[in-house]
C-alpha cells in the first residue's frame, strides 16, 4: 500500500504522477481543458479519464495541489467536507486555480471513496512568515475585512528545493539558511531559515515580486490609479494588463526566455532591456534576503528558467562577490542538480530541479499514514 497518485490541476491543465514509493510508475498531462477545439470540456471530465486509464491497485492516498489555503491551512490536511467548504470560501483569493483544484478533489473522492485524499497547499509553506513580513501597511480593519496580507506562492517548490539544498550541503535542514529562486513563467523568491519561510516575493496574489513572463511583479500602486483616471482603463483591463501583458511580454513582446536571449544576442535593444530588468530584480531580492537572514548557506535556482539559463544565473548574481556569492563558469554550464559556485565559496550556489509532485506525494503519504 505504498502507491500515491498526485493530481496537479492548473487553470487549463491537469498534471498527474503515480508513485510506488519513490519511483514514478506513470505520469502524464492533459492540456487545453475547456478551450475551443482543444482538450476535455472541463477538469472533471479530464480527471475521470485519467482515473479510468490507471491501475490504482493498492493506492494509499491521492495528493491534490491546492493553490490557496489562506491563513487556515499551514500544512497538508486530510480532506473532508469541512476542508472542501474552506477551499471554496477561498476561491475569491485564487479565482483561476482553486475551482480547478476543487474539481479534481470532488471527482477523485467520488471515484475512490475508500482512499484518503490529501490537500497540499501552495501557500502553506509561507504561513511561517513573521507578521512583520506578512502585513501590508494599510488600515488594519480594511485589511482584516478583506483578507489582505502576504500569502506567498510556489510554496511546494520552495519547500522541496530548500530541503534538497540542505541534503546536497550535507547539513541538517533545521540548520540551513537558503535563498531559493523559482524562475519560470511565474517567478518567486523565498528566504528559508532552518526550514521555515521567513520572506517571499509574491504577496496576496502571484502578481507581486519578481519580473515574470507576463506579470509585472513589483509596481508602484499609483500606476493603477493613473491608468484608471488618466487612461480610462477599467479594473478588468488593468488586471489583464498587469497579469497577461506585462513582464517580459510587455517589455519585448515575448514571454519565452529563450527568445529573450536569442534577440539579445542579435542586439535587440528591447530584449537587452527586458533581460536587464529581469536580472536586476532578482539581484535586489537576493541582496535583501541576505540581509534578512544574516547568514546564508546557499542560493538555489530552480524551475524552467532558473534551471536552464546559465547566462541569467551569472548576470543575476554579478556584483555579489563581497557577500561571498559567486558563479564558476564551467560548473554553471553543466547539467543536473549541482553546485555552480567555486570551491571554498562562503555561500554555495546550486541549480536544483524542482519536483512539486514528489513533494506532494511525500506529504500525502505522511498525512494518510496518520489517518
Amino acid at each position: 500500500m505504498s502507491r500515491v497518485l498526485v493530481l496537479n490541476s492548473g487553470s487549463s491543465s491537469v498534471k498527474w504522477r503515480l508513485y510506488e514509493g519513490d519511483d514514478v510508475l506513470d505520469r502524464g498531462a492533459v492540456e487545453r481543458i475547456g478551450e475551443p477545439g482543444g482538450g476535455p470540456a472541463d477538469h472533471g471530465t479530464a480527471i475521470r479519464g485519467i482515473l479510468t486509464e490507471l491501475d490504482l491497485t493498492g493506492l494509499a492516498a491521492v495528493g491534490h495541489r491546492v493553490v490557496h489555503g489562506g491563513r487556515r491551512f499551514g500544512e497538508p490536511v486530510l480532506i473532508d467536507d469541512a476542508v472542501l467548504t474552506a477551499i471554496r470560501e477561498l476561491v475569491p483569493l485564487a479565482p483561476l486555480h482553486n475551482p480547478a483544484n476543487l474539481a479534481g478533489i470532488e471527482v477523485a473522492r467520488a471515484a475512490l471513496p475508500g482512499v484518503p485524499q490529501v490537500a497540499v497547499f501552495d501557500t502553506a509553506f509561507h504561513t511561517t512568515l513573521p507578521e512583520s513580513a506578512a502585513t501590508y501597511a494599510i488600515d488594519r480593519a480594511t485589511a482584516d475585512r478583506y483578507g489582505i496580507r502576504r500569502y506567498g506562492f510556489h510554496g511546494t517548490s520552495h519547500a522541496y528545493v530548500s530541503r534538497r539544498t540542505a541534503e546536497l550541503l550535507g547539513r541538517p535542514y533545521a540548520d540551513t539558511n537558503t535563498i531559493t529562486l523559482h524562475l519560470g513563467n511565474g517567478a518567486s523568491a523565498a528566504a528559508v531559515a532552518g526550514g521555515r519561510s521567513v520572506a517571499t516575493s509574491m504577496g496576496m496574489s502571484p502578481l507581486e515580486g519578481l519580473v515574470m513572463g507576463t506579470r509585472s511583479g513589483d509596481l508602484d500602486p499609483a500606476v493603477i490609479f493613473h491608468l484608471r483616471r488618466e487612461g480610462g482603463l477599467s479594473v478588468d483591463e488593468i488586471d489583464d494588463l498587469l497579469n497577461h501583458r506585462s513582464g517580459l511580454y510587455g517589455l519585448m513582446g515575448d514571454n519565452d526566455m529563450r527568445e529573450v536571449l536569442a534577440r539579445r544576442a542579435d542586439g535587440d535593444p528591447a530584449a537587452r532591456l527586458a533581460f536587464d530588468v529581469y536580472c536586476r530584480r532578482i539581484t535586489s531580492y537576493v541582496g535583501a534576503y541576505y540581509a534578512l537572514l544574516g547568514r546564508v548557506d546557499a542560493v538555489t535556482f530552480t524551475a524552467g528558467v532558473g534551471e536552464r539559463t546559465a547566462e541569467l544565473r551569472t548576470v543575476a548574481l554579478a556584483g555579489l562577490e563581497r557577500l561571498g556569492i559567486a558563479v564558476d563558469p564551467e560548473r554553471n554550464a553543466g547539467s543536473g542538480d549541482r553546485v555552480i559556485s567555486p570551491d571554498g565559496s562562503e555561500v554555495a550556489v546550486f541549480v536544483i530541479g524542482t519536483d512539486e509532485e514528489r513533494e506532494i506525494a511525500r506529504s500525502a503519504r505522511e498525512v494518510a499514514g496518520r489517518s
